[in-house]
């Protein structure tokens, strides 16, 4: 098969350890290997990019595997053409047994062309699409308190949502503070009502007219005994 990069090397990436195998021409002729172990801490991966260049390569593939292959991407893609393959892809052909033999087939298949390579955005978009999925992240979890807090108040009979919009109103995270901390009189719950909902106040005390228990307060922590509901997840908007 003909060879399409002749300075090429294969890495195979864990979590602590980067196996390297570079393929480059031998001196009389023909190809010639050369591995490597390198940790995978920022000077390290600096040693590693040395290793790689001291041997003149041109071109660097590994494979994508979990979260792992980020920092060695990042430590080499300005002093390398580096292409992240699909592990699905390069694992369906068999024959690799341990790690030196993985870095070697990877610099084997990238040096005759048998991948191709994943795309990977430049910088500047990879910042943004981080903060986008955190941002995401983090309103999905919002979400999901919410809909937890819903299902406690619906488990102990407070009907707040027949007469509300919705749960985390102005008037809503006063009442359910109250609630936990210890207030169970639905009138005095339902005069908490501001703006738009006062003119409910009749409709409220029949919906706060419940058995919300001291368990109904509490969430169970990593640590031993119950602790209340931080008032953070109840925050919201009007």
């Amino acid at each position: 098969m003909e060879q399409i990069h002749d300075r090429v090397a294969g890495l195979d990436v864990h979590r602590d350890v980067v196996v390297a195998c570079a393929r480059v021409p031998g001196a009389r002729g023909g190809t010639v290997t050369e591995k490597e172990r390198f940790q995978t801490t920022t000077g390290a991966l600096a040693r590693l990019a040395g290793w790689l260049a001291d041997r003149y390569v041109t071109l660097v593939a590994m494979e994508a595997t979990g979260v792992y292959w980020k920092p060695v991407y990042y430590a080499l893609e300005d002093s390398f053409e580096v292409w992240l393959c699909n592990a699905h892809h390069v694992k369906n052909v068999p024959g690799r047994k341990t790690d030196m033999s993985d870095a070697e087939w990877l610099a084997d298949v990238a040096a005759h062309g048998m991948i191709r390579p994943s795309f990977v955005p430049p910088p500047a978009i990879r910042e943004l699409r981080e903060l986008t999925r955190y941002r995401k992240t983090q309103t999905d979890a919002r979400v999901a308190e919410i809909q937890r807090l819903e299902k406690v108040l619906q488990d102990a009979g407070v009907k707040l949502t027949s007469v509300a919009s919705k749960v985390l109103t102005q008037s809503g995270r006063l009442m359910v503070e109250a609630l936990i901390d210890g207030q169970r009189d639905p009138a005095e719950l339902a005069n908490l009502a501001k703006g738009k909902l006062r003119p409910k106040i009749p409709e409220l005390t029949e919906a706060l007219n419940a058995h919300f228990g001291a368990h109904h307060g509490c969430r169970r922590s990593p640590d031993p005994g119950p602790r209340r509901l931080s008032r953070r997840h109840h925050q919201g908007v009007d």
